[in-house]
């Protein structure tokens, strides 16, 4: 059932399978809200390294506020991510039954109101930034932790220079020619990961495709192209929920 596959995406019981495809999932959302984004707010949101890079071109060139602009978005990013370890160990500490939901939940709702009231937000700033940027660089930092804390930091969704690396990594390895292979002890051969490859191209892949998406979507409908997002992160995050509770209604019949 739908339900049963939905809910095992979120539960807090991992297994590789599902989290692979819960980081595929996010990593179509980063895609889309980053490449969307930009046509939104004119920057890429979950580009940390060209914000931090920007951040100090500016300060050389002596644009003080277009520095601490930068700054300041680099910092929403990091108060997302560390907000996400804050609900998740608080949940973990306190044996909730679902410690993934709340930031499902968050995020979801981040989006909906970007996509609902992103024009007015859009009118005030904090440091020249606009508090759209703001909601969608915390969302990004958000959504980033938390795939990364579920995986247990194998897994990233919002950014690819990492998994472009890795991916490099395992081709060389994949060509590179073991001579006397016969000869070699099995620890000094070497080999592809070909689940971290696959993993890594298909994250790739998701973001990309997410991308198109995202952007065709913002381009025709304007800021309300996140509201499906929003609705998607919210029956993943109910998902568990639900199915319990017609777990329960089962037995009770």
């Amino acid at each position: 059932m739908p339900i049963n596959y939905l809910s095992a995406l979120t539960s807090p019981k991992r297994s590789s399978r599902t989290n692979l495809h819960l980081g595929v999932t996010l990593a179509a959302i980063a895609g889309a809200l980053n490449a969307g984004g930009f046509l939104a707010v004119g920057q890429y949101t979950s580009h940390m390294t060209g914000m931090l890079a920007a951040a100090t071109d500016d300060l050389v060139l002596g644009r003080i506020l277009p520095a601490m602009a930068a700054l300041f978005s680099l910092l929403s990013f990091a108060t997302g991510a560390a907000c996400t370890a804050l609900i998740v160990n608080f949940a973990k500490r306190n044996h909730l039954r679902y410690i993934y939901t709340p930031v499902l939940l968050l995020e979801a709702t981040l989006l909906l109101i970007f996509g609902l009231i992103g024009t007015r937000l859009q009118q005030h700033e904090v440091i020249t930034v606009s508090f759209t940027t703001v909601v969608l660089c915390y969302t990004m930092g958000l959504q980033n932790a938390l795939i990364t804390k579920i995986s247990n930091a194998e897994i990233r969704t919002t950014h690819v220079t990492g998994l472009v690396t890795d991916i490099g990594i395992e081709l060389g390895k994949l060509i590179y020619w073991n001579k006397n292979k016969d000869e070699l002890h099995p620890s000094e051969e070497v080999a592809a990961n070909m689940d971290k490859l696959r993993l890594h191209l298909l994250l790739v892949c998701w973001f990309f495709i997410g991308g198109i998406l995202g952007a065709s979507a913002f381009k025709h409908l304007g800021f309300i192209a996140t509201v499906p997002l929003s609705v998607a992160l919210i029956i993943l995050s109910l998902a568990p929920n639900l199915k319990q509770r017609l777990k329960q209604s089962k037995q009770i019949q």
